[in-house]
C-alpha cells in the first residue's frame, strides 16, 4: 500500500535515485535561476532578443535600486505586511478556537459544522470572485486592506480548523479530564493545557498561511487597485507600461517580493517540520 523505503531497493535503484535528485532539483529551481539571471540584464537585451544569452552589462544593482528606490515597491511590500500578518493572527487565532470546540466537545452537529468547514475548502474560489467583489462594494471594503484581511480570514479559516481540530484529537484526552476533575474553568483548559502544546501547529500552520496569503495574486487583482491597498504581488505588474513589459524590473520585484516568505520558512523550519510529523509516529 505504502512506497518501499528507497534503502530496502537494490543497489542499482538507489544508484539511479540519488543520481536523478540533482537534477530534479535542478528543473525545479530553474524557473527561479531564470528570473534572478533576467534580474540583473539591462532592458536593452530584452528589446534585442537576448534573453538567455550572456547579459550585454551586469545591471543588478541598478536595477535593483529603481524598484526600491524609483516606484512604489517599498508601499507594496509594506502593504502585503498588513495584509497578511492581521490574516495570520486572525485566522490562526479563530481556527484554535473552532478546532478545540469542534475537537473538545461532543454536541448535536457536531460533525456536520466541521464537514461545513471542509466543504469551504471544495469550493473553486474562482466562482466566488463577481459575489465577493458585490459585497466588498456594498459594505465599502473594495480596494481596501481591511476588505482583504477579512476575506483571507473568513477563507483561509476552514482549512485552518481542519488542522487544528485533527491536532487536538490527537492530544491525551487525560489532561483535559484531568483538569476538569480539578475544577478549572474550560476557558483556562484552553488556554493553560491545551494552547501550550499546539504550538508546534500554529508554528506549522502560520508558515502555511503566510506563504498563501503572500503569494496570493488572484484576489489582490479581484479586491484592490494602486498602491494604496495592492499589496506586493499585484504591484510588481505596476513594472509595465501601456506598450513595452520592463521583464528586468518585474524580475528584480519579484526575487524581492520571495524573499520575505523563504525567511519565514528558514527561521520557523524547525517547528514547521514539528508540527506537521507530530503524531506521526508513537
Amino acid at each position: 500500500m505504502f512506497p518501499r523505503p528507497i534503502q530496502q531497493s537494490s543497489r542499482g535503484a538507489q544508484t539511479t535515485y540519488q543520481s536523478l535528485i540533482p537534477v530534479v532539483l535542478l528543473l525545479w529551481l530553474a524557473p527561479l535561476l531564470a528570473v534572478a539571471f533576467f534580474s540583473i540584464k539591462p532592458g536593452a537585451d530584452f528589446t534585442a532578443g537576448n534573453y538567455w544569452g550572456m547579459p550585454s552589462s551586469f545591471e543588478g544593482a541598478e536595477n535593483y535600486g529603481k524598484v526600491f528606490f524609483e516606484s512604489d515597491m517599498p508601499r507594496y511590500l509594506l502593504n502585503s505586511v498588513l495584509i497578511t500578518v492581521p490574516t495570520v493572527l486572525g485566522a490562526v487565532a479563530l481556527s484554535c478556537m473552532t478546532g478545540f470546540a469542534l475537537g473538545v466537545y461532543k454536541f448535536r452537529g457536531n460533525l456536520w459544522i466541521f464537514f461545513m468547514f471542509v466543504a469551504g475548502n471544495f469550493v473553486p474560489f474562482q466562482i466566488l470572485m463577481v459575489p465577493v467583489r458585490d459585497l466588498t462594494l456594498e459594505l465599502g471594503l473594495y480596494n481596501t486592506k481591511m476588505g482583504l484581511v477579512l476575506f483571507h480570514v473568513a477563507f483561509q479559516t476552514g482549512f485552518c480548523t481542519l488542522f487544528m481540530r485533527n491536532f487536538i484529537r490527537a492530544l491525551p484526552r487525560e489532561l483535559i479530564e484531568a483538569a476538569r476533575v480539578e475544577g478549572v474553568a474550560e476557558w483556562r483548559i484552553f488556554w493553560f493545557v491545551v494552547l501550550p502544546l499546539m504550538r508546534p501547529a500554529i508554528a506549522a500552520l502560520s508558515v502555511l498561511v503566510f506563504t498563501f496569503i503572500w503569494n496570493d495574486y488572484f484576489w489582490a487583482v479581484v479586491l484592490t487597485q494602486g498602491a494604496e491597498s495592492q499589496p506586493v504581488t499585484a504591484g510588481i505588474t505596476s513594472f509595465n507600461a501601456q506598450y513595452r513589459a520592463s521583464y528586468h524590473l518585474m524580475s528584480a520585484g519579484s526575487i524581492v517580493a520571495a524573499l520575505p516568505p523563504v525567511a519565514m520558512f528558514f527561521l520557523m523550519q524547525r517547528h514547521f517540520i514539528a508540527g506537521l510529523t507530530l503524531g506521526a509516529v508513537k
